[in-house]
């Protein structure tokens, strides 16, 4: 039945655009234009972002920092073996995917690290690409949203391991 949803949204819409005696492929047109200097503005940011992403899986900095960060990680509870889940998910959701993909083919889909891992990928965003998203077109940007929302990321990290473990 969800499957039918928004094909029967887009019926009802397009059914009641001919009621109205709406020219369809008009607004959709103007619509389309009406999007393009926006993609114009978002593209660099994005751009930007998707590059140094990957920058920084390729480099080995992700591993190094990973390697660095995991006593203080593990103060907090949270497993060494995160760590590069932790790092990378702020900047690209694919490559994190990668990453929990490996920590369950490792460690096996009902184990406490892929409890963890499934857990820290749904409880964190991909920051500085919503950033990248949300200020293309700011004239003044704060770096505060983008600490609160590391600070929310980690701190779902470290509230995600501990009711796996509790759990």
């Amino acid at each position: 039945m969800s499957a039918l949803i928004f094909p029967l949204l887009f019926l009802g819409v397009f059914a009641f655009a001919l009621f109205k005696k709406v020219r369809l492929f008009d607004a959709f047109s103007g619509g389309v234009k009406g999007a393009l200097p926006l993609l114009a503005s978002l593209f660099p940011s994005l751009a930007a972002v998707l590059i140094l992403s990957e920058l920084f899986s390729q480099s080995g900095l992700s591993e190094l920092l990973a390697r660095l960060l995991s006593p203080a990680l593990n103060f907090f509870g949270i497993p060494k073996e995160l760590a590069p889940l932790l790092l990378v998910k702020p900047f690209s959701g694919s490559g994190s995917m990668a990453f929990l993909h490996e920590i369950i083919l490792k460690y096996g889909a009902d184990s406490y690290l892929a409890r963890c891992a499934c857990v820290v990928y749904g409880s964190s965003e991909t920051c500085f690409y919503l950033s990248a998203l949300y200020f293309a077109g700011a004239k003044k940007v704060s770096p505060l949203p983008v600490l609160a929302a590391l600070a929310g990321n980690f701190l779902a990290a470290v509230l995600g391991c501990l009711f796996c473990r509790i759990m």
